[in-house]
């Protein structure tokens, strides 16, 4: 019973410090930080949540993410120019568009000739100009989801620094996580005092 309720405190210490991380960003992220494309690269951002503009997504480079045909987002990189072999920044997508034009273009089509065809008819729509709004890595997890798509890079045999930036588009800070967490670990520590008043007095 002693160890049980050990590990009922870890549990609500480890609620406690998930919740004020959450909070902490909130307050960090009130709003989107607004930012071009060509400050950012200078450094690294002073929020997590963001709104990217003077960029060019390069379809053409992007990459599956689920490795089959079955896929449901892209890693696609954000340039300024076609020119960028290195590009520093690259946004994991799920637009519908997007996800259909690249399927289409690499699964649909039976020969080189027709993938050119189809390149030539749709060629604004594969290096498009766009403000991507979204999260960069922000928590432990977070951390380690990036650490994956370091090595999804890696694999393709695209070069990454220690400066390489992920932008999940369309995420943004979860206004309720943090406070659930912290109602969850006061309930929880109130219960941990109650149980050990109640082992105390028994004995």
């Amino acid at each position: 019973m002693k160890r049980f309720r050990f590990t009922f405190l870890a549990i609500c210490m480890l609620l406690t410090w998930l919740g004020i991380s959450d909070l902490v960003l909130q307050l960090r992220n009130p709003e989107p930080l607004a930012i071009e494309l060509k400050d950012l690269s200078a450094g690294q951002p002073q929020q997590e949540w963001l709104s990217i503009r003077g960029g060019h997504l390069d379809l053409l480079k992007g990459i599956n993410m689920s490795g089959t045909i079955e896929i449901d987002s892209f890693l696609i990189p954000l340039v300024e120019n076609r020119s960028i072999e290195q590009p520093r920044l690259w946004v994991e997508t799920r637009q519908p568009a997007i996800i259909d034009l690249l399927t289409t273009y690499y699964f649909k089509l039976d020969d080189d000739q027709k993938r050119a065809s189809y390149l030539a008819e749709n060629r604004n729509q594969f290096f498009p100009e766009t403000t991507v709004t979204g999260m960069t890595a922000d928590n432990l997890i977070a951390d380690a989801n990036r650490g994956k798509l370091l090595e999804l890079l890696t694999s393709m045999g695209i070069k990454t620094g220690d400066d390489i930036l992920f932008i999940s588009e369309g995420k943004e800070p979860n206004r309720l996580r943090g406070p659930a967490f912290l109602l969850l670990s006061i309930i929880g520590l109130f219960k941990f005092v109650f149980w050990s008043k109640n082992s105390a007095g028994q004995k």
